[in-house]
């Protein structure tokens, strides 16, 4: 299974509104076959494996981490596929949330007399899947608050000079590193308009061995962002109220739509298929974000530093530690922290993952 999974991980970023799947077939203890789902509207990671493995396939065992799917949509269900295979057993990570699948893909296999295991790797396979499940259940995309900080909770001086051309980075190449990873693995990666004013930043992934570009996503509900700026171009997505209009950021490429609320933007960004969204922006959004309850994981960079006076990566009146939103294990051991060179990467969630229990 976790060999599935780091198939899967291949098609991060790049099959929305499907889900990241991936498959490994084994037979004798060998590997025979491997598939990942590449993006929407191509052949699914069980479809791959199976072609690769050929005659191998009868009598294997699958490991997938997703449920085959049971129904037709651009593709024919996978779950007819390992029938018509031969396969003798299929391991499933993790049970499918959309209602054409929801156990019964499981349901079906069993009933073709093939063994069914499912829970293998499935928190893993949950992390990997968040942004579909969200997608799917919630009509929005999974909200990822990044943000890197010095350990006195500075994450910029107050001239200024957190941004790149002044030579102020708060983190070390590898934890920047890591962030060009995130963007090349998600479909959004969101600002408000007064870092785009401030900063003008090109919200690009580099640096990434074939590294794609997530869609820039601009919270502006008062029209304040440059049609200039480097930021609007096509595939970007300016967020804004109703009554704005925007005609010269629509000619540059842009997409604008309208949302009464936070709530509302998140759906209408969900109606694009965007199903995972990386919040960069300042303050001022992350903490908007945060108190509509609407951040799902939390990703903080802390490096070993101690500026003093500067900015904090939230906004907003004060109030009691009880009240201090708490992030929770992203699996069922613990909150993850990760050293990234000299800095430290903790993650937690402050959302469930949309799971489906039943039909195992």
């Amino acid at each position: 299974m976790r060999q599935a999974l780091r198939e899967a991980a291949r098609g991060l970023g790049r099959t929305s509104p499907n889900p990241p799947v991936g498959c490994v077939l084994v037979r004798g203890g060998r590997v025979v076959g491997r598939g990942f789902h590449p993006r929407a509207g191509e052949p699914h990671a069980e479809v791959f494996a199976l072609r690769e493995a050929g005659e191998q396939a009868r009598g294997a065992t699958a490991y997938v981490t997703l449920e085959p799917c049971s129904h037709f949509g651009r593709t024919p269900p996978c779950a007819d596929a390992l029938m018509a295979a031969g396969v003798a057993r299929v391991v499933i990570a993790a049970l499918d949330p959309d209602p054409r699948v929801a156990g019964q893909g499981a349901a079906r296999l069993r009933a073709a007399g093939i063994d069914v295991t499912v829970g293998v790797g499935e928190a893993a396979a949950l992390r990997q899947q968040a942004g579909f499940r969200s997608l799917v259940t919630r009509a929005r995309p999974w909200v990822i608050y990044k943000y890197a900080m010095t350990l006195d909770g500075k994450v910029a001086a107050l001239d200024g000079a957190g941004r790149p051309e002044a030579n102020g980075l708060v983190t070390g190449p590898a934890a920047r590193a890591r962030v060009m990873q995130w963007r090349n693995e998600v479909d959004a990666l969101a600002v408000g308009s007064g870092t785009v004013r401030t900063d003008d930043p090109r919200l690009t992934t580099r640096g990434v061995e074939g590294g794609r570009d997530p869609r820039p996503v601009i919270f502006d509900r008062q029209g304040l962002t440059p049609a200039h700026a480097r930021v609007v171009r096509p595939g970007a997505v300016v967020v804004t109220a109703p009554g704005i209009s925007l005609p010269a950021h629509e000619a540059a490429g842009a997409k604008v739509v309208t949302a009464e609320d936070l709530p509302g933007a998140l759906i209408a960004l969900g109606r694009l298929s965007l199903s995972t969204l990386l919040v960069e922006g300042g303050p001022t959004l992350a903490s908007s974000l945060l108190r509509a309850g609407l951040v799902d994981e939390v990703r903080a960079l802390v490096a070993p530093k101690l500026l003093g006076a500067g900015l904090s990566p939230l906004t907003g009146p004060a109030r009691p530690m009880q009240e201090a939103a708490a992030l929770r294990e992203v699996t069922s051991e613990s909150l993850t922290f990760e050293p990234l060179g000299p800095d430290l990467l903790i993650t937690g969630l402050l959302n469930d993952i949309p799971r489906l229990t039943g039909g195992a």
